[in-house]
């Protein structure tokens, strides 16, 4: 064979290579399964809509409302009515036996509670109100951070699959290529291994990847509300990193002023020493008072008559002493947990700090040029071993490098993501309360 036609078969072989190449990149890029896209503001609102435990958490407000209808309702009066001495067992009431006479009667009875008792109850359960309401705030401020945390979560996981993307379609252009070189003889067959077990590995990462992607989306599937698990859901825009610093005092001080669980614990204070004052009027001593009209039908004729009654119980033994020092332990009870949320929010606002300094700090690292400059040695590697100038190993070494810093960049914008919206968490800044 000529040296022409080898070169003319040698150039065919190469270019059905590159179509390899073109066609192999094409198929990576189609995409697989429909894709729901949507902003993080969106996955919010649809959460704060249909998160079925904030729909649960709801219920309590109006159940709490609903004491404050039963505190305010005053007790019903009684109502008797009744016969005594009735001659239905034939005794024939006469003027030998002088049985009877027959009576008859009805008598009300209204209880008298002192101690301005129902004042204390309805006192109780508007607090009660109040504890509920800032409860739900705190629900819905734990469900906001929550998405937001599973939106930065998803769009990790989706730099992620397009980083084992890039690394298996850049093996993939390895592996055609070395095909064609060792269809030349240009190469020896255990370079082609080489590059088909890279290959593999990076198509491992990618299955991976496109794993902990849909575990990502079905988790922010079920903060959403959703009954089904997400096929795929993308969230549009770029991680957050729209937020100048700010010191960890303003953090701690506008979280101790906005969070509505330390709120909530401040008014359960409030709930539990109302109690006590409801629990020491319950002690008190309620008088009941009656009205009974009583009509006698005698042997010498009929007779009606009207009585009074008052009764007063003597509390001798049970002053409600029990429910008082319960309410009482459950005073110091709710005074010792709103130390402790407070505590928890003065370390939670430090956390938080801390946090967006260090990704801040990681973050700026990337701003010399440290992604651009991995780049830059990737092409150039890949580049070089196209040419024949460069090893394998080189080429892997390379990819290596640009992967830990592509992974450690978007692991830095994540951590700075999730820290801003930490942030907001703490001091209840959302603007969703």
């Amino acid at each position: 064979m000529s040296r022409s036609h080898a070169r003319a078969r040698r150039l065919r072989v190469r270019g059905a290579g590159l179509v390899l190449i073109w066609l192999s990149g094409q198929a990576s890029a189609a995409p697989l399964t429909p894709v729901e896209v949507m902003s993080v503001e969106e996955a919010v609102g649809e959460a704060l809509g249909h998160n079925l435990e904030l729909l649960a958490e709801r219920y309590e407000v109006p159940l709490a409302r609903a004491e404050i209808v039963t505190a305010r309702l005053r007790l019903n009066p009684t109502l008797s009515v009744g016969a005594d001495h009735l001659d239905l067992l034939g005794t024939h009431y006469d003027n030998v036996n002088h049985a009877g006479p027959e009576e008859f009667f009805v008598r009300t009875d209204w209880l008298f509670r002192v101690g301005r008792k129902r004042k204390r109850r309805i006192e109780v359960a508007e607090t009660g109100v109040a504890v509920a309401e800032q409860r739900l705030r705190d629900a819905v401020r734990r469900l906001v951070r929550d998405v937001q945390r599973a939106c930065v979560d998803v769009q990790y996981a989706a730099a992620a699959v397009e980083l084992a993307e890039v690394h298996r379609d850049l093996y993939a252009r390895v592996v055609a290529l070395n095909e064609v070189r060792v269809a030349n003889g240009d190469l020896a067959k255990v370079d082609l291994t080489r590059a088909q077990i890279a290959e593999l590995q990076a198509s491992n990462e990618l299955r991976q990847a496109e794993g902990a992607q849909r575990v990502a989306s079905n988790k922010l599937a079920l903060l959403l509300g959703r009954t089904e698990a997400a096929a795929a859901i993308s969230v549009t825009g770029e991680m957050r990193a729209d937020v100048t610093p700010r010191a960890l005092a303003e953090i701690r001080a506008q979280a101790l002023r906005e969070r509505p669980d330390l709120r909530a614990a401040h008014d359960e204070q409030r709930f539990t020493q109302l109690d006590v004052r409801r629990q020491i009027a319950e002690g008190k001593i309620d008088l009941s008072v009656g009205v009974e009209a009583r009509r006698q039908q005698g042997l010498a004729g009929t007779g009606n008559s009207l009585g009074f009654f008052v009764v007063v119980p003597l509390r001798l033994f049970d002053r409600n002493q029990g429910q008082i020092e319960r309410s009482r332990q459950q005073a110091a009870q709710a005074d010792q947990r709103a130390l402790a949320v407070e505590q928890a929010i003065r370390i939670e606002a430090a956390n938080a700090h801390v946090a967006y300094e260090v990704a801040r700090e990681l973050l700026a690292s990337f701003e010399g040029g440290m992604l651009a400059r991995a780049e830059q040695v990737l092409a150039t590697a890949e580049y070089a071993y196209r040419r024949g100038e460069a090893s394998l190993i080189e080429l892997i070494d390379a990819q290596r490098a640009h992967n830990d810093t592509r992974r450690t960049y978007n692991e830095a914008r994540a951590s700075f993501a999730r820290a801003l919206y930490e942030i907001e968490a703490v001091t209840a800044s959302g603007g969703w309360q």
